[in-house]
């Protein structure tokens, strides 16, 4: 390996905040047999338990009495749920440092495809977030947050590549950028809020000075202050609505997501209206009380105040507190800390600067949504419709979510 200047490139040499890094190896392929015996089985027991959870309570959210829309939406996810894990084994059993070679092209199959939603996507309620293949709704989106993880970890996975001045820091920004500029045209600003946690701790583990990352913080707050000030402040001043409308489009943003913001700030704003959702989810999560209503018995789900068209999606913790109350809550919830912890100790432990910041970044991204998904049924966030990872339904994040899982395993199996 040459010097590139940053000190010794030498095989034990300390990269980025983690440990030494491993000698560049040659990508390979397990024989099944020893993928399974490499895996981290804790890992994988614990995303199967998600999984079958996430079938059970998607079937408790569009039951009504009668089963068969509930057995409909239950079949269709678990059969996103069996490609899924068909992509999580491939993954396991492919060595990761493949992706050196083919993360650009995946980059670049996103943001072609997230062009083409702009393009041809079909609008609804007022975004356009997809595209249908052959009947079925694939969202770009997902595909394009594991590609900027990918390449990400790629160049940061170099030897002294972390960035140690503005031009490089901005060079790597941009790359993350582009697909989240597409993303906002959607708009999907939720979506694309996912980036910016996964980006940040990205780059501190990759070694990058505190002085620039406290800078591109101090960025981020003063972007938001302006974004909250463009919701609130038109209208503050006595402007038109059309006037206000075209204010939001300069920052990516629609009506609805200024009456959501409104109504987060002032609960009361809009209880029957856009705030209806927001407080269905707080009775169901609140009357669920320690032991819950029982499994098929929520009353705020199975009466549809709580909609039965987010439930299944933004909302499913919000069901599972409902009937389970704080006990199944509580035991989601350690699910998913047994999920993380597994996925950051084998960052901490793999030599490979690459594997490592490829684990932190998909687990990064697993915990943002985690901790959104959780806010905005509770009341604490504005509902920006994120998903909660292996159990709310949803296809193509069902599919990406257990691919980016198995690349995790196969940092385990190939190092």
């Amino acid at each position: 390996m040459q010097n590139n200047g940053r000190g010794s490139s030498s095989p034990t040499q300390r990269a980025g905040r983690f440990g030494p890094s491993a000698s560049n190896a040659n990508p390979t392929l397990l024989r099944p047999a020893t993928c399974l015996r490499r895996l981290d089985w804790v890992m994988f027991g614990t995303v199967t338990v998600l999984i079958a959870l996430g079938l059970a309570f998607i079937y408790s959210s569009r039951y009504s009495g009668s089963d068969a829309a509930a057995r409909t939406l239950c079949r269709k996810q678990l059969l996103w749920a069996g490609l899924g894990m068909f992509c999580y084994l491939a993954a396991a059993a492919v060595d990761y440092r493949v992706l050196r070679r083919i993360c650009w092209g995946i980059y670049a199959i996103s943001i072609v495809l997230l062009g083409l939603v702009l393009l041809v996507g079909p609008v609804t309620g007022g975004a356009q977030r997809w595209l249908v293949v052959g009947g079925l709704g694939i969202q770009p989106s997902e595909l394009a947050k594991l590609a900027s993880v990918s390449v990400l970890a790629t160049l940061l996975g170099q030897a002294g590549a972390a960035p140690s001045n503005r031009r490089e820091l901005y060079r790597l920004l941009g790359i993350v950028a582009l697909p989240v500029l597409l993303i906002l045209l959607e708009p999907a600003v939720g979506t694309a809020a996912v980036f910016i946690p996964t980006t940040c701790v990205m780059l501190f583990v990759a070694g990058t000075p505190l002085r620039l990352l406290l800078e591109l913080v101090g960025m981020g707050l003063a972007a938001g202050g302006i974004l909250l000030g463009t919701v609130l402040l038109p209208e503050q001043l006595g402007l038109d609505q059309a006037t206000q409308h075209r204010t939001l489009r300069l920052v990516g943003l629609r009506p609805y997501h200024q009456r959501r913001i409104k109504v987060f700030i002032n609960p009361a704003a809009d209880p029957r209206g856009v705030g209806w959702n927001r407080r269905q989810s707080e009775l169901a999560v609140g009357s669920g009380g320690p032991w819950g209503k029982g499994y098929l018995a929520g009353t705020q789900n199975r009466l549809g105040f709580l909609p039965r068209g987010v439930a299944p999606t933004d909302f499913l913790y919000s069901v599972i507190a409902e009937e389970k109350g704080y006990l199944g809550t509580a035991v989601v919830l350690g699910l998913f800390a047994i999920l993380l912890l597994r996925g950051l100790r084998l960052a901490k432990r793999t030599w490979d600067p690459m594997g490592r910041l490829l684990c932190v970044g998909i687990m990064t991204t697993i915990f943002t949504h985690v901790v959104i998904n959780l806010g905005m049924s509770v009341g604490l966030l504005p509902g920006i419709g994120l998903p909660l990872p292996l159990l709310s339904y949803g296809g193509s994040f069902t599919v990406v979510t257990l691919a980016s899982l198995g690349l995790v395993q196969s940092v385990q199996t190939h190092t």
